[in-house]
């Protein structure tokens, strides 16, 4: 018995430790997405959440913590433009998410420095850090957090453009740096986003990211038009002058026209420092801009260099993280929208309710199992919640409030654009209406068709989308290439704006017909399951359009990525009637269905799969990744064991320790050369 319970715990043990593998795998991933790339995969709660299993597991089995846990890390390493060494680190707050841990913090501070001890709580900014050094009262440099410790990003060109940077300081000192959070109001970022619908390119997430991206930006007229805020909130370092608690620091600089972080409050015991968290949480619909929690930090500075820091914290000060907001409302109605691939969507629309200061009165309910999951039916009082702060989401049905003549919700079986019968996906959870020519799926469609990844016709937003479908300019993809022959209605119209706005998008779409590759013109079909990287292979594979056309399912399948499902998609969608007089009117309008002369240069690569990392010495990645598809190889964005090679450059990051765990070859850029010599 004694020998079966020892089996057992070392069997627990080696799953509670894949556990920790995996978690640090998952943080660093997510981590990654959000600090370089500035496209947050999960939201602050979830990541929180994973976070702090991790430390769990951490702290239980100290023995197991690899050096590249998140717990080993403060920031990010800087990637991109000049890297400056701190002289000060940007460390993080030790993030608590309970009032037992407040509680805890503060009463721990007042039997350390006695009941004199002063607390300061504030709304902590969801942003991204950033640092100011002066010198004789005048700006010199400006740095982002980068990983924290060792350096950061010089961005102070940009710095430059945020009008909340004050450039000289009116009481000036030898030296003094400071630290603050940039930001976007939400009024700001609706209009960045506005502006980008309108011109048809990319989209932010949420104000951080916007804010991120901004900062970084190579073009500083971009910084300045898209309008980022900052506020300051710490002193880091100071010759010349000195203070004795943060808020005679805050005096100083707001007499020097610096802005600092607004709702500050003073406390001295931990119920009214609990009280102030409250009253922060409270403001979050009123204020301007989000923030994802409240910092208590000590007003004493000489108290808090007698704590100093860990590796990753200040012991002076915590960040409260606030839970995701939530309200009740009354569910009105379900709408059912149908995609571009004909995907069928419930849409839960409800009584509006204002969620992190902004109006809320739709969410996806996702599918017919989701719906049953909740128990969801017309009338219910419903929990919303946003996601990230920015996405709602239906959490629950509060059913003591459920209606006396209560009715389970249930999809309609037939497509409420078309009427065609819905198919729920094989294995899947989806409904969908298999009728390519469903007016319902047209402008998204038609979205497709025109993005970035397609036909990339700049300028093409949803909002001329909608207009021209509704005005009936646009009955299938095809039918965008027919628009120049009525510019003089649509400059009549005002549909596309002016004359002037008129010709330059004519202009684009005329640019794209001749120039956008056949993977490209394939990917923005709208074929299930053939996306930008599918299309590459088929184009790569089978030379054109009319080849994949007439190839049999085996063909298909026997393409690398493409399974039975896709095949099948595939293969149907080239042999209905409908999509074949629309790729006919393709072809004779022009677009390229063929793959370019000289696209393919060899087929030195021909089965190998490539792995990019690092900055390449000579060569963008962009470059890298052409040159390795003209030669018949095939560029994949992670390492996995069926990777042929890791093409690394300078600063690689955590690919390179994925690749040598799975014994993936790493090469340069010119053994790359040199394989494609050989071959």
């Amino acid at each position: 018995m004694e020998q079966l319970d020892l089996f057992s715990a070392m069997a627990n043990e080696d799953q509670e430790r894949n556990e920790y593998l995996e978690l640090v795998k998952q943080l660093n991933h997510f981590a990654e997405l959000y600090y370089s790339k500035d496209e947050p995969e999960i939201s602050d709660y979830e990541y929180d959440t994973m976070n702090n299993r991790l430390k769990q597991i951490e702290k239980e089995h100290p023995d197991w913590i690899v050096p590249d846990s998140p717990s080993q890390r403060v920031g990010w390493k800087a990637e991109k433009g000049v890297h400056v060494k701190h002289n000060v680190p940007m460390l993080s707050l030790q993030d608590v998410f309970s009032k037992e841990e407040v509680y805890e913090f503060v009463n721990s501070m007042i039997e350390e420095f006695g009941e004199e001890a002063e607390f300061l709580v504030e709304t902590k900014i969801d942003g991204l850090s950033m640092a100011l050094r002066y010198e004789e009262g005048e700006l010199k440099l400006a740095v982002t957090r980068g990983d924290g410790i060792t350096e950061g990003e010089d961005v102070t060109m940009n710095a430059k453009q945020i009008p909340d940077v004050v450039r000289q300081m009116k009481e000036p000192v030898p030296y003094i740096e400071i630290r603050g959070e940039v930001y976007m109001t939400r009024k700001a970022f609706e209009n960045v986003n506005a502006k980008a619908e309108e011109e048809g390119t990319k989209t932010f997430a949420n104000p951080r990211n916007c804010a991120a991206g901004t900062l970084r930006q190579v073009d500083t007229r971009i910084t300045k038009e898209r309008g980022l805020s900052l506020f300051i909130f710490n002193i880091q370092e100071t010759r010349g002058v000195t203070f004795n608690t943060h808020l005679e620091g805050y005096e100083y600089l707001k007499r020097n026209g610096v802005k600092v972080i607004e709702n500050c409050f003073k406390c001295k015991t931990a119920d009214e420092v609990w009280d102030a968290i409250q009253k922060i949480g409270a403001m979050r619909d009123e204020l301007e801009y989000d923030i994802d929690g409240a910092v208590v930090k000590l007003n004493n500075l000489s108290e808090r260099n007698q704590l100093g820091n860990t590796i990753k914290f200040p012991r002076w000060a915590i960040a409260y993280k606030y839970p995701p907001e939530e309200k009740e409302t009354r569910l009105l109605d379900v709408e059912i929208n149908t995609g571009r691939t004909g995907r069928v969507t419930p849409v839960a629309v409800f009584e509006p309710i204002s969620l992190c200061g902004t109006m809320v009165s739709r969410a996806t309910l996702h599918n017919q199992d989701f719906i049953d999951q909740l128990g969801l039916g017309i009338g219910d009082t419903i929990l919303v919640y946003k996601s990230g702060e920015i996405i709602p989401k239906v959490k629950d049905v509060v059913k003591a409030k459920r209606p006396s003549d209560w009715q389970a919700y249930k999809m309609p079986d037939s497509c409420p654009v078309c009427g065609h019968k819905l198919v729920r996906d094989e294995g899947g959870v989806d409904l969908k209406c298999v009728n390519l020519m469903c007016p319902g799926a047209l402008i998204n469609r038609i979205v497709n068709f025109v993005s970035r990844d397609c036909m990339d016709i700049k300028g093409f937003g949803t909002e001329y989308i909608r207009k021209l479908t509704e005005e009936k300019y646009i009955k299938d993809i095809a039918d965008v290439f027919e628009l120049k022959n009525k510019r003089d209605e649509l400059i009549e119209a005002k549909l596309l704006g002016l004359e002037k706005n008129t010709d330059k998008l004519l202009a684009a779409i005329e640019t794209a017909r001749a120039e956008t590759p056949a993977d490209k013109v394939l990917a923005g079909l709208g074929i299930p399951g053939v996306g930008k990287a599918t299309a590459k292979e088929l184009i790569r594979t089978f030379g054109s359009l009319d080849a994949i056309a007439e190839a049999g399912k085996e063909d298909l399948v026997a393409v690398q990525d493409i399974g039975e499902i896709s095949a099948e998609g595939i293969y149907n969608f080239f042999r209905d009637e409908g999509n074949k007089t629309l790729l006919a009117r393709l072809k004779e309008l022009g677009l390229n269905f063929a793959r370019a002369e000289g696209e393919v240069q060899g087929t030195a690569l021909a089965g190998l799969t490539f792995c990019i990392t690092g900055t390449l010495e000579g060569m963008s990645r962009s470059e890298a990744e052409s040159l390795i598809e003209s030669n018949g190889g095939k560029p994949v964005s992670s390492v996995s064991k069926k990777t042929s090679y890791l093409l690394m450059g300078a600063d690689a990051g955590s690919k390179e320790r994925k690749a040598r765990e799975l014994g993936v070859p790493i090469i340069g850029l010119e053994e790359l050369k040199e394989l494609i010599s050989k071959g």
